[in-house]
């Protein structure tokens, strides 16, 4: 279930609420095309036969691949109407909890922290919690803000 609003000024309005999205599948390809995207190429997250005798039993992800998917999974948990663009403002906090299985999958489960009027627009502040399906620890827990800019007038 998505949190909507009409205007970007009616975001204080949303604080305390949270909102899931889908599970979305971590495939072996996408964590290779990752590693070859930042030259990542440990052993872990690559070579499934060296990977199954490893600490995790399989390949995982890289955490920061994981991260890397938080503005797919919250796409649309979050519709506000009004805006000329948001965009990713920064992150407060992250943790990686747990590794994430290649062939596993995640979702990200969000709460409206906070939001600041700025001279730019609204800075939305979220807890984000990627959860790992099966599990009930986290793979990552972030903090997150993103920025809201209104249509202008």
């Amino acid at each position: 279930m998505s949190i909507v609003v009409d205007t970007p000024a009616d975001l204080p309005g949303v604080v305390g609420l949270t909102a899931t999205g889908e599970w979305f599948g971590i495939s072996q390809e996408r964590i290779a095309l990752f590693a070859d995207a930042t030259e990542d190429h440990q052993w872990i997250h690559l070579d499934p036969e060296r990977a199954a005798a490893g600490p995790f039993g399989t390949t995982i992800a890289h955490g920061y691949l994981t991260l890397s998917l938080l503005p797919h999974l919250v796409l649309g948990l979050l519709e506000v109407g009004g805006v000329a663009m948001s965009v990713n403002y920064g992150l407060d906090k992250v943790r990686f909890v747990q590794p994430v299985p290649a062939g596993s999958r995640v979702r990200a489960v969000t709460e409206i922290t906070s939001v600041e009027a700025s001279a730019q627009g609204y800075r939305v502040y979220s807890h984000t919690t990627v959860e790992l399906e099966g599990s009930d620890r986290p793979a990552v827990v972030a903090d997150t803000i993103g920025l809201f800019v209104p249509m202008p007038s």
